[in-house]
């Protein structure tokens, strides 16, 4: 248990310090300030993992007050490309369960890249996390958020531009931080 809790911890650190506090996700510290996110720990094989997630959509369904949730999961895809997989088999699941529409997936992993960039080009780090985690959105909230945010369309770039502008090692200092301060 004092694992999980660390786990958690780990990742509330990089949501507060990281996604709020350099404004990587406009939207975030609304919800973080409410106490609206779950944080959530799943562990298993690719099957058990799917089945959860769809339990933790079904808990959104029946908590209203919970926005949106962190689904952790620390030791099942390590390999990005493994998470990549998951993520492909997660939203082709919540199509399937009838959740298309209803929620919809963020990923983020400890070593994302996005596609066509290079390993080590600092914008990655937006989408960089302690864990491999699958961000569950209510997608009738985002639509909201994003009409009353004055340029959503500029965001990933403003994101970009500032993670380049500081660096791969400023943020994978900050994620190591957010790591020991658990």
């Amino acid at each position: 248990m004092d694992d999980i809790n660390n786990i958690i911890s780990h990742t509330e650190n990089w949501v507060k310090q990281v996604i709020v506090k350099y404004n990587i996700c406009p939207f975030a510290r609304q919800e973080v300030d409410r106490g609206s996110v779950r944080y959530t720990v799943a562990q298993g094989e690719i099957e058990e993992l799917l089945v959860a997630l769809i339990k933790e959509c079904q808990y959104l369904e029946a908590h209203s007050d919970t926005e949106t949730t962190l689904f952790i999961m620390p030791y099942s895809v390590p390999v990005f490309d493994d998470f990549l997989d998951l993520l492909d088999l997660a939203n082709d699941l919540l199509f399937e369960q009838g959740f298309e529409g209803v929620y919809q997936l963020a990923s983020f992993h400890p070593d994302y890249c996005f596609a066509g960039e290079a390993q080590n080009d600092p914008a990655n780090y937006t989408n960089r996390s302690p864990y491999p985690t699958l961000h569950l959105i209510r997608e009738a909230s985002m639509e909201i958020a994003l009409k009353n945010h004055p340029d959503p369309d500029a965001i990933p770039q403003r994101n970009i531009e500032f993670s380049r502008k500081k660096g791969a090692e400023f943020f994978a200092n900050l994620l190591a931080g957010c790591i020991t301060k658990g």
